[in-house]
Formats: structure tokens, C-alpha cells, sequence
């Protein structure tokens, strides 16, 4: 949170660490427990986590097929350039082919200079469509749906749209 309010992108996850936001340690407790975890380590500290399922973000239409759902990907910004983010996706990938499953989703923070974007573009993820979550007493949020299919046979990206 620190190193995105510095960097001017507060509209990403606010400026309050989620332990400290009423319900946040829970949500994030809920998608552990909801999903499948994985941490990665770097010299024996944590790098970043992922948090993949068969089940979308709420506001994210289902599609008539399986998937493997990206509910949270994390990273330390010590570990810049270290490739924890692609080392993640890279077990997401290994997992759903494990599972026989074509493709992988992910939804992210859609606004300001669209880095993440752009960062899920890198990882082989195609923005499929843009998406906005209304907040009570909050501004809307600015979202991005993005996919990945798996077998490069199959053509297209899910034609699906987040839930209105």
C-alpha cells in the first residue's frame, strides 16, 4: 500500500493496509480458504502469494467452461525484478494444465496509467474486457478482466462480461 500511494496510485487498494480496514483480513482469509494458496519464498522470506480458484471475483460473470480463477496475486516490491509474479502464473499455468483446464482469468485495478495491465499483458494474459465495481462511499472502481488460454489450438478469449 505504501509503495502505491508513494507512487501516486492509491486508487488501486486505498491507502490503508487491509489488516487494518474492518472485514479486510477476513476477505483475505476467505480466498485462502476458498481457493488454493501458494507462497513464494525468496532466500527463505516471503516474495509474494497467489490465491487461484474455479470460482471468479463476485462482480466477474462465470463462463460455461472450467477455469482457474486468479482471486489475488501479490508481490514484495523488495523482490523487484526478481520474477515472483511470473514464477507465480508459471505454477497457475502448471496447475490448471494438471487439472486439464484451458484457461486461466484474472481480474485487476484497471485505472490511472494502466501498469498492471500492462504487467498481466507481459505474463501472457489478453485483456478481454473493462469493467467498473460501484462502491458505497467510495469512488467506483476502474477494472480490467484478462484471460490466458492454455492450448494454442483453441482461438478466441472467453466472450464473457462482468456481472452488472
Amino acid at each position: 500500500m505504501a509503495w502505491l500511494t508513494a507512487a501516486g496510485r492509491p486508487g488501486q487498494w486505498g491507502t490503508e493496509p487491509w489488516s487494518t480496514r474492518p472485514g479486510g483480513e477476513a476477505r483475505v482469509e476467505s480466498a485462502i480458504r476458498g481457493g488454493y494458496a501458494r507462497l513464494a519464498e525468496i532466500d527463505g522470506a516471503p516474495a509474494g502469494g497467489c490465491v487461484f480458484s474455479g470460482t471468479p471475483s463476485a462482480y466477474i460473470d462465470p463462463v460455461d467452461e472450467p477455469e482457474l480463477f486468479i482471486n489475488l496475486l501479490v508481490t514484495d516490491r523488495r523482490f523487484v525484478g526478481a520474477g515472483v509474479g511470473a514464477a507465480l502464473i508459471a505454477d497457475a499455468r502448471r496447475e490448471a494444465a494438471s487439472r486439464g483446464i484451458d484457461l486461466i482469468r484474472v481480474d485487476c485495478y484497471g485505472g490511472d496509467d494502466g501498469a498492471l495491465i500492462r504487467q498481466y499483458r507481459s505474463l501472457g494474459f489478453t485483456p478481454v474486457t473493462p469493467f467498473t465495481v460501484e462502491r458505497p462511499d467510495q469512488p467506483p472502481w476502474p477494472g480490467q478482466l484478462l484471460a490466458m488460454r492454455l492450448n494454442s489450438g483453441r482461438s478466441g478469449t472467453p466472450g464473457d462480461h462482468p456481472a452488472s
